[in-house]
């Protein structure tokens, strides 16, 4: 029988940003095949990853995909400098395929910084809602590879197969994103009709040969990223309002909004992605059951751990696609977000967005290569770690090893700045007897002693960056 976990999402940590909300799925389905059980571990245990959301959007410097939306949020606003009426805009927007020529891509020069940021996998948007494919697909001719972008002449035009022949050979997980909704084809948005909101805009119980195409359309197009760009291991379906309508959750603003039966027959997808690519990962967002194998809050960290696999997506700047002189976080805030997502069980897939030219911002470069300094020192904390109580006391957050033998406590401050307080103290998790204790990066001895269950720190005068990380050993 399968099993299935039903579990709350408390009070959330929001993060401010132009973006679409997501809420968490009401209930989550324990996967069956082994290899889907082994691969989740393994992924579990990699806490730390590389988001890029890239398409012709990035040329205007605006939220991807949704400007094209006839929905009146603030994520989908459109500038009049690219059209003064919807049909003027969405033809502008369109004819961004032709311009679009990222010449100073190279896939290696991101998994280099990445990876000596510590970051162990990667996923990439090979089709946001829009339809242009970043792949070479032979269902549209709306993509990267087509003659009439200007960067199909370039050698390494095939741009998701580029990303993932980098990343791979750097040794990271690979990630395909892939948006279920495609407003480019007249199989989702039928031309005969306008569009009404982000849903399919005819109902395909009244039409369902044309409904029938775009299930084609769609398995094909995942066929071909799981069976011709090699070793894929997430399949990250976006756009859960494409779903069985019987998924709907009325409590949910957007699932409200879902009219008609959108059902693209996910097993039969989810079966043909297992053969191509055995034990993948599928993460069908907000739709429970058999396909979402792990849950995606998006720009915000559950405020209590969850006990079943989550991963926080979260930009570095406010806007998952590029746009110029972006406000990108600080390492503290990037580093002190990676601290509380791992204290309550889950992963960080932290977004960079390329720009037109096809490189991150010089911005992007230094908040990795800072985060690549503190982790070097305290990737021990990170890595295939499990939450333990008590989780969270005031501003230390703890982590234990897989084996149960060490327990990292984190310190944080709520200052602009870190400094290393004169004092640390903190409660003991439950039934750990402390053998050793030591600071991350010090290699001085600590004093160290306890009371009331309570251990007591004077660390030496030298200040850490960002965090201090203490371990407490019981061997």
């Amino acid at each position: 029988m399968k099993k299935t976990i039903l579990y709350i999402v408390f009070a959330i940590t929001s993060f401010h940003a132009l973006c679409q909300e997501h809420n968490v799925s009401a209930g989550y389905h324990q996967p069956t095949d082994s290899l889907v059980i082994k691969n989740l571990e393994n992924w579990q245990d990699l806490k730390f990853g590389l988001f890029m959301h890239w398409g012709t959007y990035s040329q205007w410097g605006i939220v991807e995909s949704w400007s094209l939306c006839p929905e009146d949020e603030e994520w989908t606003q459109r500038k009049l400098e690219h059209g003064d009426n919807y049909v003027e805009y969405t033809k502008n927007y369109k004819n961004l395929q032709k311009t679009f020529n990222p010449t100073d891509f190279a896939p290696e020069k991101w998994a280099k910084a990445a990876k000596a940021a510590g970051m162990k996998y990667v996923v990439f948007t090979t089709k946001h809602h829009d339809g242009f494919a970043m792949f070479d697909t032979k269902e549209s001719d709306y993509k990267i590879t087509s003659k009439k972008t200007p960067f199909s002449t370039h050698p390494r035009a095939n741009i998701t197969k580029e990303i993932f022949n980098a990343f791979r050979n750097d040794g990271f997980k690979i990630g395909a994103y892939f948006s279920k909704p495609d407003w480019n084809t007249d199989y989702y948005w039928w031309s005969y009709f306008p569009p009404k909101d982000r849903n399919v805009n005819y109902d395909p119980k009244k039409y369902p040969e044309r409904w029938q195409k775009y299930k084609n359309f769609t398995y094909n197009q995942i066929n071909e990223l799981t069976s011709e760009y090699g070793k894929v291991d997430i399949l990250w379906l976006d756009g859960g309002w494409v779903r069985p309508f019987k998924t709907i959750d009325p409590t949910v603003e957007w699932q409200r909004s879902i009219k008609v039966e959108q059902d693209i027959d996910m097993d039969k997808i989810g079966t043909m992605a297992r053969n191509n690519q055995p034990g993948i990962i599928i993460v069908d967002r907000t739709v429970p059951g058999t396909w979402e194998n792990y849950v995606t809050p998006e720009q915000s960290i559950p405020d209590q751990p969850l006990n079943i696999p989550w991963e926080s997506c979260i930009t570095m700047g406010d806007s998952f696609s590029y746009v110029p002189n972006d406000n990108y976080k600080s390492t503290k805030t990037i580093v002190e977000t990676l601290v509380k997502i791992i204290s309550r069980g889950g992963n960080y897939l932290l977004n960079i967005a390329p720009g037109p030219n096809g490189d991150f911002d010089k911005a992007a470069y230094q908040r990795l290569s800072e985060i690549s300094s503190w982790m070097s020192i305290n990737e021990s904390a990170v890595y295939a770690s499990r939450p333990i109580s008590p989780f969270n006391e005031e501003n230390y957050y703890y982590t234990q090893n897989k084996n149960g033998n060490d327990v990292f406590v984190f310190h944080l401050s709520n200052e602009g700045n870190y400094f290393t307080p004169k004092k640390l103290e903190f409660s003991i998790p439950p039934d750990f007897n402390v053998k050793n204790v030591e600071i991350l990066g010090i290699d001085s001895k600590i004093k160290w002693s306890i009371k009331d269950n309570k251990i007591r720190i004077t660390p030496p005068k030298n200040n850490l960056e960002y965090a201090t990380v203490i371990k407490l050993s019981n061997e």
